[in-house]
């Protein structure tokens, strides 16, 4: 008697003319425009194991792999003009370097709930945006700008990464590192022109490790973690001039009644903390406080 795991593999097949025809769209003409090709394809959950047949379909821009059983993406060498593609939810262990170099136009990538344990042999030259979020990636490693030198959002949530360390990324413009179990901020100085980083749902306790090389960071998520009072936002100083939005609840500190204040004082450009905007009577407390402090600082005669 089969388990479930056995009819599973039972239903899996190779991808077969008849299915590609199925899902193709975009009539558009090709890149020498000297004639038309269909240039979208969908093949989203089709049991597909193997995808050898895609190498024929070359003038293929816009792809979706995803909920399928596939392992093996070599044949995606073959599809040159590829701009757009989706393998979600596929059983992919490892990245082929040499799949992915001979897509040079490819902008747009999504890799989430695989099996990947690291992103070596990733490189794209034009991607823009790359979601590996849900493998199991604790490690970063050859995330270098000379891979990916316009990419500008990364997305890595639920992957169960240990550390921010290996993201030399200086044009990374988003980072969404969600859901996974980061408990120090380190190795962030060469994100220069990230605006946009999202660290819920982590074990942080502090968020030493901003850097002041962060110079246009606007908005910061660290729902969800372990930070226990004002001592643990210290470290936002560094990026007080650019911070506009932080989002702090579901963390110790938010049950003192003036935790809001805290980080006003700290950030007092802020405009909106957690779900509420800054009013300006708040504003205005905070500026007061910074006066006090400063005159406390200034040493008696």
């Amino acid at each position: 008697m089969s388990d479930a795991s056995d009819i599973e593999e039972d239903t899996s097949c190779p991808l077969t003319q008849p299915t590609i025809i199925q899902g193709l769209s975009l009539l558009c003409r090709t890149g020498n425009g000297l004639k038309h090709a269909f240039v979208r394809l969908d093949l989203k959950d089709r049991r597909l194991n193997d995808i050898t047949a895609l190498k024929h379909y070359i003038h293929i821009r816009f792809l979706d792999l995803s909920k399928n059983h596939l392992t093996d993406l070599s044949p995606l060498a073959s599809l040159t003009q590829l701009l757009w593609l989706k393998v979600d939810k596929n059983d992919v262990t490892r990245l082929q370097g040499q799949t992915f170099a001979q897509l040079t136009y490819l902008q747009w990538l999504s890799m989430a709930d695989n099996q990947l344990t690291d992103v070596d042999g990733l490189v794209g030259p034009a991607l823009e945006s790359l979601n590996l979020s849900g493998n199991n990636i604790q490690k970063l490693s050859g995330l270098q700008s000379g891979r990916f030198t316009n990419l500008v959002t990364l997305e890595l949530r639920g992957t169960f990464l240990e550390s921010t360390l290996g993201i030399n990324l200086p044009n990374l413009q988003r980072l969404y590192l969600a859901q996974n179990v980061i408990k120090h901020l380190e190795g962030l100085e060469k994100l220069e022109h990230l605006t946009t980083l999202h660290l819920r749902d982590n074990q942080l306790d502090r968020l030493d490790g901003l850097s002041p090389k962060m110079m246009c960071l606007k908005y910061l998520n660290v729902r969800g973690n372990g930070i226990l009072n004002e001592e643990g936002l210290q470290a936002l100083k560094v990026v007080s001039k650019t911070l506009r939005v932080l989002i702090l609840s579901e963390n110790p500190l938010v049950e003192m009644s003036d935790y809001r204040m805290h980080a006003l004082v700290l950030i007092p450009d802020l405009e909106r903390i957690d779900k509420d905007p800054v009013l300006s009577e708040e504003k205005a407390e905070a500026w007061e406080r910074i006066k006090e402090e400063q005159e406390d600082e200034i040493p008696k005669q």
